[in-house]
């Protein structure tokens, strides 16, 4: 963009801008780890945005000359969710394979997928989309517990591809012109919701204790028996809260960071606080939606703050095209207080306000006719 070629992006600006960051992260990974390159069993590697042969995953085999054994899978298309879509695949691998280490490599192209054009729903992925990416190693070897950081529980995937609506809510597709672009509907957060919801189902059981599902259950009940009696049209309108003390058996919230509107959405049904949702807010604040890669920038998030300690649980909660909803359970396994990526600006967060600095000075913009608009000499 700062080219001026947004509208003529190459192949190799998407190549260039995927091997800047596999390079640095997963060599910074395994000298961290004390791990070879020739130690990694199994590679999974998701990109939504960028598919060209050799796929990504045999470049960072070929760059740190992996093993001819390894076993390699390459997703694309799979949207903000692909990170625990590709932590299923480790799992399931893990169930058949012992005593193996796997690297689990999660980014997003955005170099050639600038949108140029002037449809304001695809506009909206130029703002919100930012680069970023992250590498996980992963064992299955119980000789290296003293070593790990977080023990997974157990991951729910939720898939509403067969509603249309869902399915059409969030999809790459061409502007009356021609352009190429990510389109964001009005009815995406209606999606998520529904999807959320289903998704919601199946985990609560998995992990809150059995205490708090009976009182669910008997305060459930109790408000069915009370509507029996009350009148017609004293139903609720808008969002409706779970029900569930997700408290009672989970101690974080990583939330993605799909926008506000998210971020407000999951803090209501789950009745958050703003202490459960400040790592979602401020990793959203200073890295925007680095797609399927933000949940982890929250985790770390919390990580450099301190909060995580030996025994606390985290919900870790994603959203994807598709349209997909995803969540996990992590147990944390030693104290952790580690600085990374935030560690030259947690002092700094969160910061007193996080209004726009832009929208003051800019924000009249929005009311301008721009059939006759100018911009202003001064």
């Amino acid at each position: 963009m700062f080219s001026g070629r947004e509208e003529t992006p190459t192949l190799a600006d998407g190549i260039l801008e995927m091997e800047e960051f596999f390079q640095d992260s997963i060599g910074k990974l395994l000298s961290r780890a004390g791990v070879s390159p020739h130690e990694i069993d199994l590679l999974v590697v998701n990109v939504s945005m960028i598919t060209a042969p050799p796929c990504l995953s045999s470049r960072i085999i070929n760059h740190y000359k992996m093993r001819q054994d390894i076993k390699c899978f390459n997703l694309t298309g799979m949207g903000c969710s692909a990170s625990l879509i590709s932590l299923d695949i480790v799992r399931n691998v893990f169930k058949s394979y012992k005593n193996k280490y796997a690297l689990l490599v999660t980014s997003e192209s955005l170099s050639p997928n600038w949108y140029a054009g002037n449809d304001r729903s695809m506009i909206l992925a130029n703002c919100l989309f930012r680069s970023g990416g992250c590498a996980i190693l992963l064992t299955n070897n119980k000789s290296l517990k003293h070593q790990a950081m977080f023990k997974l529980k157990c991951l729910v995937r939720t898939h509403h591809g067969a509603r249309d609506e869902s399915y059409n809510c969030c999809i790459q597709r061409e502007d009356e012109i021609g352009r190429v672009g990510f389109y964001l509907g009005k009815n995406l957060p209606k999606a998520a919701t529904r999807s959320f919801v289903d998704n919601l189902r199946v985990i609560t059981p998995k992990i809150l204790p059995v205490t708090e599902l009976v009182r669910f259950m008997v305060v459930s009940l109790v408000k069915k028996w009370n509507r029996r009696g009350s009148t017609k049209g004293t139903a609720t309108q808008g969002p409706i809260k779970a029900g569930v003390n997700f408290k009672s058996g989970v101690d974080h919230f990583c939330i993605h960071t799909g926008g506000k509107a998210v971020i407000d959405g999951i803090g209501f049904s789950l009745d958050l606080t703003e202490y459960d949702l400040e790592p979602a807010r401020m990793t959203l604040h200073r890295f925007g939606n680095t797609s399927a890669s933000s949940l982890w920038y929250v985790l770390a998030y919390m990580e450099a703050k301190k909060r995580l300690k030996k025994g606390d649980k985290v919900l870790m909660i994603s959203f994807g095209a598709g349209f997909k909803c995803n969540s996990c359970l992590w147990e944390i396994v030693r104290d952790l207080e580690d600085g990374n990526v935030w560690k030259d600006e947690i002092q700094n967060y969160p910061p007193k306000t996080l209004a726009n600095p832009y929208m003051e000075k800019y924000g009249w913009i929005q009311d301008e006719d721009p059939s006759n608009f100018k911009i202003p000499e001064d």
